[in-house]
């Protein structure tokens, strides 16, 4: 059995808990080519190689960039970012660590059918994933992001599809890990339905036990990873309506049941949410009374970006006040990671509904 040392068990710890500082969270840029051009294709913008660079540009270099270091302690890259460089040529990598932002880099390649389900799903990317985290290691990645996919509803998901994905992740957070990179396990449950708050719970809560479960049968060191979950949230198409205090209590209570307390961190997905909405339930779980042993953030993408992606539609002449909405969002959510959030951030604007039914990245 091959353990960790001693010196990469403080690391691995250190960088995790750098990333979930008081106040800071992550910022979700890891679109995959053909999904950064789904959103390329809202604002008539042509996914090619230099607009995608040219918009990770803007995100990365917003000023001031001394609040933004405030806000984000890490921020995840697709493959192709981690090798592109900023306008004055400092490579991307280098212009975050000039800020004291960790890079983080997504490591999966998607999703496929798991056979003999009703469309269950789990993820690939394991084959050579050890020779690419010595390679993302070397580029100046220190944590990265594997997503498993799961779905509520027709009897879904299975005790296959929940076993399946959590051993997945602990299989990619043992080698992430061996290679001195943070890992951030993702399984995230779809809003896709109609099932209430208190069929939510119950999955999330199956799901999560199942993937500790693994974690320790791999002997995944807590210390030095990250979760990314989604918040229990109803069905997209539930009749009932619920408050931020509802979805936070069930939240929390379901992390507490289930999370031990050595994981630094959990770094939420918006997934679909509005920004707004995303926002103000993360502000409301960190008000919950009761012991919270870990950092409650945000690790959001479209929650970030959708108002930053409208306001610079691919013109030079908009980036800075697209950098600006940017800084607006990212203020907003240092704000609720603390429990500090006043509501308002972005106007009526950031209250559009981003969800995206089977949503694939």
């Amino acid at each position: 059995m091959v353990h960790l040392t001693a010196q990469q068990k403080t690391d691995l710890a250190k960088i995790a808990q750098a990333i979930v500082a008081p106040g800071k969270g992550i910022l979700a840029a890891d679109e995959s080519t053909g999904t950064i051009g789904k959103r390329f294709d809202n604002i008539s913008v042509a996914n090619v190689e230099e607009n995608r660079r040219a918009y990770r540009d803007l995100l990365f270099t917003a000023q001031p960039s001394s609040e933004l270091a405030q806000a984000l302690g890490g921020v995840i890259f697709y493959e192709e970012t981690l090798y592109q460089s900023a306008q004055d040529g400092t490579p991307f990598p280098k212009v975050l660590e000039n800020l004291g932002i960790i890079v983080g880099i997504k490591v999966d390649k998607g999703v496929t059918q798991l056979l003999g389900t009703d469309g269950e799903t789990t993820t690939t990317g394991l084959d050579g994933l050890d020779t690419r985290c010595q390679e993302y290691y070397k580029a100046g990645a220190r944590f990265a992001k594997w997503r498993s996919v799961l779905k509520i509803g027709n009897g879904c998901p299975t005790p296959l599809a929940i076993d399946e994905n959590a051993h997945v992740l602990a299989r990619y957070a043992s080698i992430c890990q061996a290679n001195n990179i943070v890992p951030i396990v993702e399984p995230e449950i779809l809003m896709d339905g109609d099932h209430d708050l208190e069929v939510a719970k119950d999955v999330t809560e199956r799901v999560l036990a199942a993937v500790y479960k693994k974690l320790n049968e791999h002997h995944v060191y807590l210390e030095g990873t990250l979760l990314k979950p989604n918040m229990v949230y109803p069905g997209q198409d539930c009749p009932t309506k619920y408050t931020p205090q509802d979805i936070a209590e069930a939240t929390v209570t379901v992390l507490r049941r289930t999370v031990p307390a050595a994981v630094p961190g959990i770094t939420f997905l918006s997934g679909g949410q509005s920004e707004e909405a995303a926002t103000q339930h993360l502000n409301e779980m960190n008000k919950v009374s009761a012991l919270r042993p870990w950092a409650l953030t945000f690790s959001y993408g479209r929650a970030l970006q959708s108002t930053v992606l409208k306001t610079w539609s691919g013109k030079p002449e908009n980036v800075k006040a697209a950098q600006d909405a940017l800084m607006v969002r990212a203020k907003a959510n240092s704000q609720a990671a603390l429990g500090q959030y006043q509501g308002g951030a972005g106007g009526n604007a950031a209250s559009e509904s981003l969800y995206v039914k089977n949503y694939k990245y």
